[in-house]
């Protein structure tokens, strides 16, 4: 719909209109029934004739600015639409309502950020920085750093985030220094940027820091897409520490706002939130739940949903298979393909520990052929197995042979071998700092 839709509202007066200002509103009216024409040109010539009409400035050379930025925006002529904005910035001064210019500044920066010109956004975004701090707008002003904070986070331009994310905070506290419990909603779209931010740069203090804090606030009534965001970068972090089911819990919630919000991540997070389950050895379908059993047959999620089928199943060539012939759905996406290798791991395990489960010697070879992995790989899943207690017994390595039961000499080999590495390890580093 079109956002000067309320232009043809109707206001009651007593007084008797102008007939110059109907001229000039009948002029603004036939430009924009111009705007449908083939030939824009057109229009702009009419937007142009309600400037030269207007003795003053007013509301309709206002409005008129405002489509001749639109027009020239849509035409790519950059540094005309430029000159037109500043003009129709003057008018903020006195000559519209404040509500009235706060209602078309928004609605152009909204139009504007469309644009994939990081030049031109940068330049419209500080034009109306300086604008609204000398009109005291503060509330459009916010708005504004916000996107414009948002314009170089996509740019990673991380310094220049910060500066802004500095005065985006200040405008957030009171003059004593502390968080302005009216201001809770603002606050959490700061973080919600500063979140994104150190999610990128894989900074998981400060992420750790800005997630409770803002969990933790309860002064506010969010957008559900910021809430989305949050608990997003949240789910990431929680990855990154192996909390699988925290992360779970993050990549549901995020879920469920995307999806009230209308937002297209609410797919990829559905996603994530089945890898988590998956990581974390779930026996019970993610799927169950009310709010994704409406996705479980979308295309995107598809893929994820038979991935979970063969896990649950322990049909490692099926899994496999899965991964390889969904590369678009699954291992294209860098989130999750950093993963995959433990997914891997974990129905490999699930596997090796059923098929030994009958068996006091197994060989190598044998699992081997069962896995479909080398037999070096083999032995290394099961040293870190007979470690981690989950397998009672030793390796034969010249023998190539698991002997399972004799839980002592496994135990005494393998946590040799690992004091043995720490030790090396250290040594080694001992080294390189003296010789540095």
């Amino acid at each position: 719909m079109d956002d000067d839709m309320e232009d043809y509202g109707f206001e009651y007066s007593d007084e008797e209109p102008e007939e110059e200002d109907v001229d000039i509103e009948n002029q603004y009216y036939n430009s924009k029934g111009m705007l449908e024409g083939d030939d824009p040109r057109e229009a702009l010539d009419g937007f142009r004739q309600v400037l030269s009409m207007e003795q003053d400035k007013g509301e309709w050379g206002f409005k008129a600015l405002k489509q001749i930025v639109k027009l020239l925006f849509k035409k790519g002529d950059r540094q005309k639409m430029m000159e037109a904005y500043r003009q129709m910035l003057e008018y903020t001064d006195s000559a519209v309502t404040r509500n009235a210019s706060e209602k078309k500044i928004n609605s152009l920066l909204d139009h504007i950020s469309a644009s994939s010109d990081l030049d031109l956004l940068q330049e419209f975004y500080e034009t109306t920085l300086v604008a609204l701090e000398r009109a005291r707008n503060d509330r459009l002003w916010f708005k504004t750093n916000l996107k414009l904070v948002g314009l170089w986070f996509k740019a990673r331009e991380y310094g220049r985030m910060h500066k802004i994310l500095k005065d985006l905070h200040r405008s957030c506290r009171r003059e004593d220094g502390s968080e302005d419990l009216k201001k809770g909603t603002q606050l959490l779209e700061v973080y919600a940027v500063e979140i994104q931010m150190y999610t990128e740069q894989r900074n998981n203090k400060k992420l750790k820091q800005l997630y409770h804090k803002a969990l933790g606030v309860k002064s506010a009534i969010p957008h559900p897409r910021i809430m989305g965001i949050i608990r997003e970068c949240g789910g990431k972090m929680n990855m990154h520490d192996q909390l699988w089911s925290e992360a779970a819990t993050d990549f549901f919630e995020a879920f469920k706002n995307y999806d009230e919000a209308g937002n297209v991540r609410r797919v990829q997070c559905l996603k994530y939130m089945v890898l988590a389950a998956m990581l974390m050895e779930s026996k019970v379908d993610p799927f169950d739940a009310q709010e994704a059993k409406p996705y479980k047959q979308d295309p995107e999620v598809m893929a994820m949903t038979n991935l979970v089928a063969a896990y649950q199943a322990n049909n490692i060539r099926e899994f496999e298979k899965i991964l390889a012939h969904n590369k678009r759905t699954i291992m294209d996406d860098p989130f999750i393909r950093q993963y995959v290798e433990d997914l891997l791991r974990k129905i490999r395990t699930q596997v090796l520990l059923k098929l030994i489960q009958p068996y006091t010697r197994v060989r190598l070879p044998f699992i081997s052929r069962a896995l479909a992995i080398p037999e070096a790989d083999v032995e290394q899943l099961l040293v870190s197995l007979i470690l981690d207690n989950r397998i009672q017994g030793h390796v034969d390595q010249v023998q190539q042979l698991l002997e399972v039961g004799d839980k002592a000499q496994g135990m005494n080999k393998y946590t040799a071998m690992d004091k043995w590495a720490s030790q090396i390890k250290s040594i080694h580093t001992t080294v390189c700092n003296k010789v540095l």
